[in-house]
């Protein structure tokens, strides 16, 4: 009885490996910090990283106390997380219509995609905050987590259309054939089917959501992008408050990507 060999494992080339790619990153990063030193340096300009710190956190009679920029950071989580949670669950409403046989549903459904998606979030969160939350007494914070939501939901329902369609329909059928209808058809059958297609853009939503919820500072909400401008009119650090503004974002976004695609492989495994 012959035995089933496993074919050699393709080398990967040293242009596509881990490590260059790893190298490229870290020369661009090089270079970017470069350009930022040439241009201080060229303006004359002083650097205080050693002040830096204290806008993070103090350490005082051994108690920490978060500075302004750990507190915006704080206000931004807490914007983002429920930001997302209302974008996954409108999002999902939004498609399930888009999907549904009525006449009304899928127009409604399309008629908000294509408004939100086709203008500017700034002008989105100035309607919200000066005549939505105006007149339903909405709080500021919550005006822009709302603004948000309904901005990312948008893109997360054509996300989940797409992926709902990209599965068989013969997996409806077979569904359907079961006794399978309704809710139970989409919660065992068909969203187990799409989600690993969903992850990967899901993700980049996600991302963008952190981004754009530094769109909360026209509003006056206290977030990192506030906090960061108010400090830097204290201080004048622009170069090193922005800098570190960056990196915090950048650290958010790259958790999110981390956790989106160890969630992707655990799909992809089971």
């Amino acid at each position: 009885m012959q035995t089933a060999t496993r074919p050699p494992a393709r080398a990967v080339p040293w242009h596509r490996s881990a490590w260059f790619e790893t190298l490229q990153f870290l020369a661009l990063i090089g270079l970017l910090a470069g350009f930022a030193i040439q241009g201080a340096q060229g303006m004359g300009y002083q650097w205080k990283w050693d002040k830096v710190p204290r806008y993070l956190y103090r350490v005082i009679d051994g108690e920490f106390i978060p500075g302004p920029l750990t507190k915006g950071l704080l206000v931004t989580l807490d914007i983002t997380w429920i930001a997302a949670v209302l974008a996954l669950l409108i999002g999902l409403a939004v498609a399930l219509l888009r999907l549904s046989r009525s006449v009304v549903g899928p127009a409604l459904a399309w008629t908000y995609v294509e408004v939100i998606r086709n203008t500017p979030i700034l002008v989105q969160m100035l309607i919200m905050y000066f005549i939505v939350a105006a007149i339903l007494g909405i709080p500021r914070q919550w005006a822009g987590i709302l603004c948000l939501a309904l901005y990312e939901a948008a893109f997360v329902a054509e996300i989940i259309r797409a992926g709902i369609v990209a599965v068989p329909k013969g997996q409806r059928e077979a569904g359907l054939s079961l006794g399978y209808s309704g809710f139970y058809l989409y919660r065992d059958i068909i969203l187990p089917q799409a989600i690993p297609l969903m992850l990967p853009p899901l993700g980049g939503v996600l991302v963008n959501l952190v981004k754009h919820s530094a769109i909360v500072s026209v509003i006056a909400v206290f977030d990192l992008t506030t906090e960061a401008r108010t400090v830097i009119s204290d201080t004048f650090m622009a170069f090193e408050i922005w800098l570190t503004t960056a990196a915090m974002y950048l650290v958010l976004t790259i958790t999110l990507s981390i956790g989106v695609a160890w969630l992707e492989r655990r799909y992809q495994r089971h």
